[in-house]
């Protein structure tokens, strides 16, 4: 029984058909936010992984500083200064260049910290250390 056939109101089957469809397109949106979010969580947690395994190598007794002053003081010395000088340009030119060029290059920062996680966390699993 139509009451008004142009809008559908009062029809009941056409509403639980609209409500069941809606219901399907809801629940796929959710599952499509709940498994987005969990990429992100992965992603963020492969971040920090890297970051801090990063950290480790740098200033852990027999890490990368370490080693560098290790063969001389000199040495030592030019390799943190050339590194501190490029952190330092890399930190002043982030400012120049386009928008889209910036957003790349820290776009490809996180994914590289991201592999760092990743190798570091096997190297954990495999070796039981960094």
């Amino acid at each position: 029984m139509r009451c008004k056939p142009l809008f559908g109101l009062g029809d009941a089957l056409l509403a639980r058909r609209l409500q069941n469809k809606h219901s399907m397109n809801t629940l796929r949106h959710e599952l499509y936010s709940m498994a987005q979010a969990a990429v992100g969580f992965a992603v963020l947690a492969l971040v920090l992984a890297g970051i801090g395994g990063t950290i480790y190598k740098t200033i852990s007794p027999e890490g990368w500083i370490a080693q560098a002053f290790g063969r001389s003081l000199s040495a030592g010395a030019a390799a943190l200064g050339s590194a501190f000088l490029i952190a330092g340009l890399a930190w002043f030119s982030r400012s120049w260049g386009d928008v889209r060029k910036r957003t790349l290059v820290s776009d490809f920062l996180v994914y590289s910290f991201a592999a760092a996680g990743i190798i570091y966390l096997v190297q954990l699993c495999i070796k039981g250390t960094l």
